[in-house]
């Protein structure tokens, strides 16, 4: 479900199955899965307690981080970009952070067109997934 800070996708399919085409998808807009977080497998771990499948992959453009960077050092802690792939029944919501919105922590005219593009390419990127996952808008 899309939030006032995130959009995203509904697609078929458990996270697992979904993840490779979402990773296709980021990749052809230039992004790497750089970090994940498997939050079910950490929870129980941790807690001993048993969620739906949940992953945190941070996905990162080079280019955007690099000119993010040079115009504000510290936007760094607002970086990756997280992309959530959470089970929901025989579906998997897929969502990702707007960087326009997490950017306004931080705003700058050239912090938000940085934002601005990543957030175009991250809405391609699910757009693709759409296509490719016959996903639905969340």
């Amino acid at each position: 479900m899309a939030t006032t800070y995130t959009f995203g996708r509904r697609v078929r399919g458990a996270p697992a199955e979904v993840r490779p085409s979402g990773e296709v998808a980021l990749k052809a807009e230039g992004f790497g899965v750089i970090t994940e977080i498997d939050v079910a497998a950490t929870i129980k771990a941790k807690l001993g307690l048993e969620i739906a499948p949940y992953l945190i992959l941070g996905a990162c453009n080079p280019d955007l981080a690099h000119r993010a960077l040079q115009e504000d050092p510290s936007v760094g802690a607002l970086l990756p970009c997280n992309v959530v792939l959470r089970a929901d029944g025989g579906y998997t919501i897929v969502e990702a952070i707007d960087p326009v919105v997490a950017m306004k922590l931080a705003a700058t005219p050239r912090l938000t067109a940085v934002a601005s593009e990543a957030r175009t390419r991250l809405a391609r990127a699910l757009s693709a997934l759409q296509r490719a996952r016959v996903a639905v808008p969340v």
